[in-house]
């Protein structure tokens, strides 16, 4: 879904370029299997050998195909993700309280914002960073029992985190509304409202398929409204 909201800034403001999304895709796909089975250890060393090949795919394409300043952007984004959640390091960003969603929420941003643009744009980086951090804290919410790191539910309780959440969210859609065009700012604002939706309902007791095909759905919803407002 991460790819699907990119797509979405880059159809506002740039013109498409798959080689492009490919490379955020992979850079994607690549931070989530790494993350997730790091810690096993049977399948950690096809996913190591996976990420190696892919890196590999990746700085060619970005060589060949982008500004050698690209590849710097690239790079740096990718030093930002390991240091999210690599199990060797004695301290990873992901053992911080509190700093974990915000953390993630600026990796996505200077990809949508900084990686994909000629220059920086400063108002893609912070509807990005706002919606990454609101759309984060359900998930503290439906694992605030298991954390073994501080959470914000854990500290101010389900009901506080979701008004934070709501907060993000209505900051992030107020920036949309009055930066981007008008086609785009609608379903902006139509995929934030389905996501107040959602967090509204947001509960540990909450399947994971709720968070993982209705939650974790927003990022792409964006994307989504706009092919469906060009199609019909």
């Amino acid at each position: 879904m991460g790819t699907l909201l990119t797509l979405f800034f880059m159809t506002e403001r740039i013109p498409f370029r798959s080689a492009l999304i490919l490379l955020i895709f992979l850079t994607f796909l690549n931070g989530y299997l790494y993350t997730k089975y790091q810690m096993t250890k049977r399948l950690f060393r096809y996913v190591l050998l996976f990420n190696t090949v892919t890196f590999i795919f990746c700085v060619t394409v970005i060589i060949h195909r982008h500004h050698p300043e690209s590849l710097i952007k690239w790079l740096l984004i990718i030093i930002l993700g390991f240091l999210y959640n690599s199990q060797f390091l004695n301290t990873f960003i992901r053992k911080i309280p509190f700093i974990k969603i915000f953390h993630v929420a600026l990796v996505w941003a200077l990809i949508n914002s900084w990686l994909i643009m000629p220059v920086i744009q400063w108002d893609v980086f912070f509807i990005t960073f706002l919606l990454v951090s609101g759309l984060i804290l359900p998930f503290d919410i439906r694992d605030m029992q298991s954390d073994t790191v501080t959470t914000f539910p854990q500290i101010i309780g389900i009901q506080n985190t979701k008004y934070l959440a709501y907060l993000l969210f209505f900051s992030s859609s107020l920036i949309a509304v009055f930066f981007l065009q008008p086609d785009f700012a609608l379903c902006y604002f139509l995929s934030v409202v389905i996501g107040f939706i959602l967090i509204y309902f947001a509960q540990p007791s909450r399947s994971d398929a709720y968070y993982s095909f209705g939650v974790e759905t927003i990022s792409g919803l964006p994307f989504l409204f706009h092919l469906l407002l060009k199609l019909f």
